[in-house]
């Protein structure tokens, strides 16, 4: 992209946004929540790296004896969730003034962080055609989030993409954390099969639509030439009058709702996110409104 998105900036504002939130998360983050799906809380489950702030009464020092390094005891209602974040990384993200691309990686790095502090194991994807690329894999803990999370400012927005056929191709974790895909959703693919999958391994589900203040509130008049910002060699050349916008919002209001309801129809959670909103009011509007964030 050639920009610096994730920057000190915006880390900053991230990490003062999580103080606020601190003992208030709820719903999609929460890797040290409580889970029916597992057993006693003294039923040893698995080991996972220490971090700093952990529990040191659930160090297993014998471990530590043998492999000299630190490990948390995790026990079967503690198990650590995996929060999988995956970017529409098409050119069509690249829509505005203020681009959605860039609005999707500050949202990202946002939702990174928030799981990354409540001990959830991070995974970030940019899915380009029909393939859902590892950008970051497994984070866990703010020093590692640290180390890594400027490598989405490495993502580059071109072509286009397949969220149905990405999602459903990779690896999935059965009921173990939260799947965000960010996108602006504006496309005829079936990406429902993706959500019913994401479903099928009870998976939290939340889509985050990012469009341009321009699509959302188009001023354009008179002669134009529309271009399809996946496939430039594609226009139109129209005359856009009131009749043509309102038909145009009328059609966004389609795609809006689509996306929307389905993904509430299926248990997840949806978002409409400007691509020009700050995060602050991102995550304090709308999440906290509909009980993502408490």
């Amino acid at each position: 992209m050639g920009k610096m998105v994730i920057d000190e900036a915006l880390l900053a504002e991230i990490e003062t946004m999580q103080t606020i939130l601190k003992n208030n998360v709820a719903g999609m983050f929460g890797g040290n929540r409580q889970t029916k799906n597992f057993g006693s809380s003294s039923e040893f489950a698995d080991y996972r790296d220490y971090v700093p702030g952990d529990d040191i009464n659930k160090i297993d020092w014998n471990v530590y004896a043998r492999f000299d390094k630190l490990y948390q005891k995790l026990y079967l209602d503690e198990r650590q969730m995996h929060t999988r974040i995956y970017i529409d990384a098409s050119r069509s993200m690249q829509h505005g003034i203020l681009e959605k691309a860039d609005q999707a990686l500050r949202v990202a790095a946002a939702f990174a962080y928030l799981s990354i502090c409540e001990m959830d194991k991070v995974s970030i994807y940019a899915i380009h055609g029909n393939q859902a690329e590892e950008i970051i894999s497994g984070m866990v803990g703010k020093d590692s989030y640290m180390n890594y999370i400027n490598k989405l400012n490495e993502i580059e927005f071109y072509g286009d993409a397949s969220i149905t056929e990405a999602i459903s191709t990779a690896k999935l974790g059965m009921g173990d954390g939260c799947s965000v895909i960010i996108s602006d959703f504006m496309t005829d693919e079936k990406y429902e099969v993706a959500i019913d999958k994401l479903a099928e391994k009870k998976r939290d589900i939340l889509c985050v639509q990012v469009l341009s203040r321009e699509e959302l509130n188009p001023q354009f008049r008179g002669k134009m030439h529309l271009y399809d910002s996946e496939s430039p060699a594609k226009f139109f050349r129209k005359k856009i009058d009131k009749e043509r916008v309102n038909a145009y919002k009328s059609a966004l209001r389609f795609v809006v709702d689509r996306v929307k309801n389905y993904s509430e129809a299926r248990g997840g959670n949806y978002i409409l996110v400007p691509s020009d909103e700050k995060i602050l009011n991102v995550f304090f509007g709308e999440l906290s409104d509909k009980g993502v964030l408490k």
